[in-house]
């Protein structure tokens, strides 16, 4: 087995790895723990497996060269998602669903081109339609998702709105009622002071 072989086989692992990952990270419940860590794993396997095909398609340029614009590409998205999410940006949420689901659709294209000819069913249709179908059955889907979680922002956004301009009432509440106690005692300390000069 010569290095180029032994960096397809790596490859071939990477890929599995990310496909896998991206997968659990996109069924786990959306909260941190799972979801988190199983990102992480794509992410770290997608920049490896992004490295890896670009010196495979530098080093056999003429054959697999769309290997290198693949990678760049949708390493791209992978990074933008993921950074997205770490940075906080406005809207973080939108940004991060487009980049890693784009990456991800990315990934299942590139393994398509390859290997689309060997898999039953899938091998019925042109070759270059394993170019396109992915982007055709993943657009919609990062359309809908993407919608999805902008309602349910809106709405806990909303919520969070409501519940810190009733914290703002309650807080005003209470200083208006420690401010009258506190006058209330002190009209009724000068009235003891009075009391207690008149028949002192």
């Amino acid at each position: 087995m010569d290095l180029f072989e032994v960096i397809l086989s790596i490859h071939i692992g990477l890929g599995m790895i990310c496909l896998l990952s991206g997968a659990v990270s996109m069924l786990v419940p959306k909260t941190k723990g799972g979801h988190t860590k199983w990102g992480e794993v794509y992410h770290g396997a997608y920049a490896v497996l992004a490295a890896t095909a670009i010196i495979l398609s530098v080093w056999k340029w003429n054959e697999i060269a769309y290997l290198f614009y693949i990678a760049v590409f949708s390493y791209g998205l992978a990074i933008y998602g993921y950074a997205s999410r770490k940075q906080k940006w406005k809207s973080w949420l939108q940004h991060h669903i487009r980049g890693m689901l784009g990456s991800y659709i990315g990934a299942v294209t590139a393994l398509l081109v390859n290997i689309g000819d060997s898999i039953p069913l899938l091998n019925k249709l042109p070759d270059l339609s394993y170019w396109f179908l992915p982007t055709i059955i993943g657009s919609p889907l990062i359309y809908i998702v993407a919608r999805r979680y902008r309602k349910t922002s809106s709405v806990l956004k909303k919520y969070h709105t409501n519940q810190k301009s009733l914290l703002t009432q309650k807080a005003f509440f209470c200083y208006e009622h420690l401010c009258y106690d506190r006058e209330a005692r002190r009209l009724q300390h000068e009235r003891k002071s009075s009391v207690y000069h008149t028949y002192g």
